[in-house]
């Protein structure tokens, strides 16, 4: 399902234009962008959660030369799935 599929989903549920769909998306995305992103979970309970998740530093290997490289920490978003979707995807 694309962005416009979506939209379209969403506007036809709750009988509103597709512009007001649009902005509705986008904006719940940056909201849940930017609480991510300064390390506040997002629970949609049913749906799931996202978090700020970290990733260790680890060794790695360069694969064109076979060089060990030092990889560092990072920090990701991540998405555990709600009982309500995994049961529904299942």
């Amino acid at each position: 399902m694309t962005k416009r599929e979506l939209v379209e989903e969403v506007a036809k549920a709750a009988n509103i234009t597709n512009k007001q769909a649009e902005r509705v998306i986008e904006k719940t995305a940056l909201i849940i962008m930017s609480e991510v992103k300064h390390g506040q979970k997002v629970n949609i309970t049913g749906f799931g959660t996202f978090y700020l998740g970290k990733r260790a530093a680890r060794a790695g290997i360069n694969p064109n030369t076979g060089d060990k490289i030092d990889i560092p920490k990072i920090m990701l978003p991540k998405f555990r799935a709600g009982s309500r979707f995994k049961n529904m995807v299942r």
